[in-house]
């Protein structure tokens, strides 16, 4: 998910909802939405190379720390997350009503199913068929990234996704604010939970205050932004956020490009790794959606609802994912490297599901038209 960075996320969020736009293409999207792939690639490649010629600085970097924070990555990780936060209305909560059934099924993905399907996935791709391929001493780390990554539903991306479909923008906006609502609760408990029942040593009082560093205060911070901005009218408000979106770009490329860094030794060693963890990543998202898309047709949704509520349990906050795995296990840590195999497939596969729900369309209106009240 790349969040909230992107020309088409600005015609969504922040706009009144009878200014929402039109569906389009992926003609549409932006550059770097587009050829995220590829920038990743290209920081695993910087990120490599760099580590390899100045470890010293970098070494210099990872001891930048005040209670097992990393200072220069938690700068950056704001300087991410923040402007993408800053696009989420929460006054769009009163909508939620308006499509219970989808919110529903959006829920349930997204919170009852997903963060368990994927430790169950990782404990038997990960721990089972792919172990002997992969370090012993980095498999504890691999699951643990993989569960941060499925604990952290999507955000921002979601509406590009949902505008590439057609979706409905008012019921994109009411579920990415209930699910803000609800990661501020409920991502900790689930995370400790998971981790503990996958045998993995959890540090609460890190995991708290990765949740605090990064989803509490970055929220805050950024509805009193949004607030202050809006007062000042539409056009303060989108130019704003024209002005933050490349920094915001910029910084998600330099902490990649940290990862890689220090992860360059080992990527070096097993370059498997990265084909191996994004296996189990790939089937949660073709499950997820495909769940979260049949379930809304057998209810009787309407297509345009469906769709987002399908995306949204499909793509991942990945941002907040890279951050509490670095807060709890450290760059070099497997754990670290599994969250960023995230970022790398997100757009050729979350484009693969666009592609799919749309040329469904006649298949799923048949079916939730005969169940529709």
């Amino acid at each position: 998910m790349l969040r909230g960075n992107f020309p088409l996320v600005l015609l969504l969020i922040g706009r009144p909802m009878s200014q929402a736009v039109a569906p389009t293409n992926a003609a549409g999207m932006g550059i770097f939405e587009r050829f995220l792939t590829v920038w990743v690639l290209l920081c695993i490649v910087a990120g490599i190379a760099l580590g390899q010629l100045a470890p010293g600085l970098f070494q210099a970097i990872g001891r930048m720390e005040i209670a097992q924070v990393n200072l220069p990555v938690g700068l950056l990780i704001w300087v991410m997350i923040i402007p993408m936060l800053l696009k989420v209305d929460f006054g769009a909560l009163g909508q939620v009503r308006r499509h219970w059934r989808g919110i529903g099924v959006t829920l349930l993905v997204n919170w009852a199913v997903k963060p368990f399907s994927m430790a169950l996935l990782a404990w038997i791709f990960i721990r089972q068929i792919f172990a002997p391929w992969l370090p012993a001493d980095q498999l504890d780390g691999y699951v643990a990234g993989l569960i941060l990554l499925a604990a952290a539903p999507c955000t921002a991306m979601v509406f590009v996704w949902s505008r590439l479909t057609g979706g409905d923008p008012v019921f994109t906006l009411s579920q990415v604010a209930l699910n803000d609502t609800i990661m501020v609760f409920a991502f900790a408990p689930i995370v400790g939970l998971l981790l503990g029942l996958s045998a993995i040593s959890v540090p609460w009082e890190t995991l708290l205050v990765s949740v605090a560093l990064y989803i509490v205060i970055p929220v805050v911070l950024a509805q009193i932004w949004r607030r202050a901005l809006l007062r000042r009218g539409l056009a303060t408000f989108d130019a704003a956020l024209a002005r933050i979106g490349p920094l915001s770009i910029a910084a998600l490329l330099l902490t990649l490009m940290l990862l890689f860094a220090f992860q360059g030794q080992a990527i070096l060693q097993q370059p498997l790794v990265i084909a191996l963890l994004a296996v189990p990543i790939l089937i949660q998202v073709l499950f997820n959606s495909g769940l979260a898309y049949w379930l809304n047709r057998r209810l009787g949704e309407r297509h345009s609802i469906a769709c987002p509520s399908a995306l949204i349990g499909a793509s991942n906050f990945f941002e907040l994912a890279v951050a509490a795995a670095i807060s709890l296990f450290g760059f070099r840590s497997g754990a670290a490297l599994a969250t960023v195999v995230g970022v790398l497939i997100e757009v050729p596969v979350m484009l693969l599901v666009v592609r799919v729900v749309n040329r469904s369309r006649a298949w799923y209106e048949a079916g939730a038209t005969a169940r529709r009240p």
